[in-house]
């Protein structure tokens, strides 16, 4: 089940958020955690009692870890509940990749082929990992006490708006709000929550699927059948797509849990007006950077070192960050390739992005769009492929018919996402996304305008075939 789906719409959200908000307080937390299961369920039973056995044994090697007086036994409990994740998540998204891999040198050798049944990738468990590790190390630093209630414990891991796209919640951001959200559970909260939900949603639907479609029928083709244009009108498509499409799900995600009291963080801020690869990353998945800054790029010396170990930091960090994202070659170039540039930033890019002022976008979004192609393409070499026709290496010319739709749908998706290079307008949009106290008449206006939003997305959602799930590669 996924938030643009018929089914969530229409049959699930109505029948959660009207017995959600109609219980008592003390049973909030069994009605989310009840629909959250239900819902993982959904798409993923056959992968649930193997999660809720990884929750309770994560949960009691918590407990024990903060009840040890040692610090050699508390260190001890870390270690296993990190193993117990990070070999659950290796085998399950990373299996394959090295089998065949291993298949392939082994072909190469001249041994035989390798044979294996293919291992099944359950939704969301890299989310599932991360916020597990999270709460493992939060409680070993001490940041947070871990919570006395397993329910309490299975809600935060299971808590269905951020269970399958993020954003990565890390435990003592919303530690207190397991418990006691009363603060956050107000009309207006609702009513902002509901505005932020039919916006990602609108995002996704208007913007990324009409994008994502003619973005797929491109990168189909065979690279030596592509015109340069056509390949970078393929390479902006699905620019555009990925962002509408991952910041349309974190704006349903946010939406969601402030409609339930939850107070999630911010996940992209304008990324395409960033000014140099750096500040992308400060602005593109933020809690995604924020989780690799935090629990690896500082515990490896963050820029407490020379230089020459701090750039093998930032690559060998984003290197992880591009194989968490997908287990393929490309997806590890990726990472490279934003290492390599933030190391560029860092030697000499920045101070030339500083000079060229606000036209810096320009390079910094060139970079990004040819990066995209790597994370795009199904294999390396057909992204390398790609890469060479977007530097003019073909002899095919012209473009084909693309409807007024989708012209108009790549126009809008390119104004929304500039128009932040403008501060004043970054800054009432910043404002429009925090507001959470509204008028009578302004409360009335939101609403009907997101009814209207919300049906307008219904009907394309019924109406058409396309509404992909980029995120079961992950």
């Amino acid at each position: 089940m996924v938030f643009s789906s018929v089914l969530f719409l229409v049959y699930f959200l109505p029948a959660f958020l009207l017995l959600y908000w109609g219980v008592p307080v003390r049973f909030k937390n069994l009605v989310a955690l009840v629909a959250s299961l239900l819902f993982y369920a959904w798409g993923g039973l056959s992968f649930l009692g193997l999660f809720l056995g990884s929750v309770v044994v994560n949960f009691f090697l918590i407990r024990f870890m903060d009840a040890a007086t040692e610090r050699r036994k508390k260190r001890l409990f870390l270690l296993i509940s990190i193993l117990l994740n990070v070999s659950m998540l290796f085998y399950f998204k990373y299996a394959n990749f090295f089998l065949e891999n291993a298949s392939a040198v082994g072909g190469y050798l001249g041994g035989p082929a390798l044979t294996w049944e293919q291992v099944a990738l359950p939704i969301g468990i890299s989310f599932f990992t991360f916020e597990k590790l999270t709460y493992t190390i939060d409680v070993y630093r001490g940041v947070n006490k871990p919570l006395r209630s397993f329910w309490d414990f299975l809600l935060y891991i299971m808590l269905f708006p951020k269970m399958i796209a993020g954003p990565i919640v890390r435990f003592h951001e919303i530690a207190g709000q397991l418990t006691d959200r009363q603060a956050f559970d107000t009309v207006d909260e609702k009513l902002a929550g509901f505005f932020r939900f039919a916006l990602g949603l609108a995002k996704k639907v208007l913007i990324a699927n009409v994008l994502g479609e003619q973005a797929d029928a491109i990168f189909k083709l065979a690279p030596a059948t592509l015109a340069t244009p056509l390949a970078w009108l393929g390479a902006l498509a699905y620019t555009f797509q990925i962002y509408f499409d991952f910041s349309g799900y974190s704006d349903m995600a946010i939406g969601l849990g402030r409609m339930m009291g939850f107070q999630f963080p911010e996940n992209f801020n304008n990324p395409y007006v960033a000014r140099s690869i750096t500040e992308f990353w400060q602005r593109w998945h933020i809690t995604l950077g924020r989780w690799m800054r935090d629990y690896l790029y500082i515990p490896l010396g963050g820029n407490r070192v020379r230089p020459s170990r701090l750039y093998l930091n930032l690559a060998t960090v984003f290197i992880l960050s591009g194989f968490w994202h997908g287990a393929a070659w490309n997806f590890v170039a990726w990472g490279a390739y934003h290492g390599l540039f933030l190391v560029l930033d860092r030697l000499f890019l920045l101070r030339l992005y500083r000079r060229l002022g606000v036209l810096s976008i320009v390079p910094t979004f060139a970079v990004t769009v040819a990066g995209w192609v790597l994370f795009r393409a199904e294999s390396l070499g057909g992204a390398l492929a790609y890469v060479r026709v977007l530097l003019g290496a073909s002899g095919a010319a012209g473009l084909p018919y693309f409807s007024h739709e989708f012209w108009f749908t790549l126009g809008l998706a390119a104004v929304v996402c500039f128009a932040a290079a403008v501060p004043r307008a970054e800054r009432w949009q910043i404002g429009v996304l925090a507001k959470n106290q509204f008028t009578l008449p302004q409360a009335t206006t939101l609403a009907v305008s997101l009814a209207a939003l919300l049906l307008l997305s219904l009907s394309y959602i019924v109406g058409s075939s396309f509404n992909p799930f980029i995120y079961f590669r992950f």
